[in-house]
């Protein structure tokens, strides 16, 4: 089973809203999540990241492969 570490879109048409959650490869891009570790919010003027540090960590550790854009993220938000 291939973890990974991405972002789930919600939000309306035009005007979108990014949760970070924690997922089977597998399943769809907005479908079913094992955890939800954190959200981004694009359309703020700074743009608004929040994250569980000890959430990710602790899903890197067990094997959790994030996303190159949550990558990018993470990075932005010290982790």
């Amino acid at each position: 089973m291939a973890v990974k570490i991405r972002l789930r879109r919600m939000g309306a048409k035009k005007a979108p809203f990014y949760r970070i959650v924690v997922a089977d490869s597998r399943y769809p891009r907005d479908g079913r999540f094992i955890d939800e570790i954190g959200y981004y919010n694009p359309l703020t003027d700074p743009v608004d990241l929040k994250v569980d540090t000890e959430k990710v960590q602790k899903w890197i550790q067990n094997g959790a492969q994030p996303t190159d854009t949550v990558k990018s993220l993470l990075k932005k938000a010290g982790i």
